[in-house]
C-alpha cells in the first residue's frame, strides 16, 4: 500500500557526500524503513535507492488509474506537489542536526491519537467541501507539513496525508487518495533520477521487485473501488498498529 505509506525526501536519499558521524546517523535511521533488502545484505543506500525503483513502479500505475477513471484533482494535486517538495527539502535538512529518536517519541503519543481519531464512527465521513480556493490553500499546507515529516523521518507519509486532507481541507476520500498519490508518484520519481545519476539502483532486482509492487497497487487500488471508506479505515488501522509497534521496538526493544 504504497498510498498510505508514502515517499521519502529527495535530499534524503543523496548518496553521502558529508562528514563521518552524520552519514552513520543517517544510515542507523533508514537501516530501520526498509528491512526487506537490508536483511539480503544489500547496502543502505542501495537499498533505498532500489526500493525507490521498485515504489516508483507501483505508485505510477496506480496514479495512472486514478487519473484515467477521473479520481486526481489536479489544480490542488499539482499545488501540492510543489509544497510536499519544499517540506520534504526542509525535513531533510533538520534531519542533519536532529536526533531521529526524537521524532520517534513523539510518534509514541501522535499514533495512538491518530488510531483513536480513525476509529471513530464519523472520523472519516466525508465533509461539506469548502470554496475551491480555500481548498487548494489548506492541500498545499497539508502537503508541506507532511512533507517536511517525509523528509525527516517518513513511514506512514500517505495515511497521514489522507486523514489530514480529509478532516482539515475536508477533501473527498477518494479525491484525496488521488491527490496523495500523484503527491507519492512525483516524489518518487525525483528521488529516483538522483539514484540513477549516481548509480546506486540495482535495476534487476528493482525491476523484479517493482513487478510485485505494482500488483500489491494494482489490488489495493481495486479493493478501495469497491469498499470506499469501509475498506480503507481498517487498512488504516492496521498501517498505525504495525507502525506502532515497529516504533516501540526501535526506541526500547532493539
Amino acid at each position: 500500500m504504497e498510498g498510505f505509506y508514502g515517499s521519502a525526501s529527495l535530499y534524503h536519499h543523496l548518496p553521502p557526500r558529508i562528514p563521518c558521524g552524520i552519514r552513520r546517523r543517517r544510515s542507523r535511521r533508514r537501516r530501520t524503513d526498509l528491512p526487506a533488502y537490508i536483511i539480503a545484505g544489500i547496502p543502505v543506500h542501495n537499498s533505498i535507492a532500489t526500493n525507490k525503483l521498485s515504489s516508483c513502479m507501483g505508485t505510477l500505475l496506480t496514479t495512472g488509474k486514478f487519473a484515467k477513471d477521473g479520481l486526481i484533482p489536479w489544480k490542488p494535486a499539482l499545488a501540492g506537489v510543489i509544497f510536499a517538495f519544499a517540506g520534504s527539502s526542509l525535513g531533510a535538512h533538520i534531519a542533519l542536526i536532529l536526533d531521529a529518536r526524537i521524532f520517534m517519541t513523539a510518534m509514541l503519543f501522535i499514533l495512538p491519537v491518530t488510531a483513536f481519531y480513525v476509529t471513530r464512527k464519523k472520523s472519516m465521513a466525508e465533509k461539506e467541501p469548502f470554496p475551491f480556493q480555500k481548498t487548494v490553500l489548506l492541500s498545499c499546507t497539508m502537503a508541506f507539513v507532511i512533507g517536511i515529516y517525509d523528509g525527516f523521518y517518513g513511514p506512514g507519509t500517505g495515511t497521514f496525508l489522507i486523514l489530514l486532507l480529509m478532516g482539515v481541507a475536508h477533501v473527498r476520500l477518494k479525491e484525496a487518495n488521488g491527490i496523495t498519490k500523484v503527491i507519492n508518484s512525483t516524489t518518487n520519481l525525483a528521488a529516483l533520477f538522483v539514484f540513477l545519476a549516481n548509480d546506486v539502483v540495482l535495476l534487476s532486482l528493482g525491476l523484479v521487485a517493482g513487478l510485485f509492487n505494482m500488483a500489491g497497487n494494482y489490488f489495493g487500488a481495486r479493493y478501495f473501488e469497491k469498499g470506499g471508506t469501509q475498506n480503507v479505515k481498517p487498512v488504516i488501522i492496521i498501517v498505525l498498529t504495525v507502525f506502532f509497534a515497529k516504533v516501540v521496538y526501535e526506541l526500547f526493544l532493539r
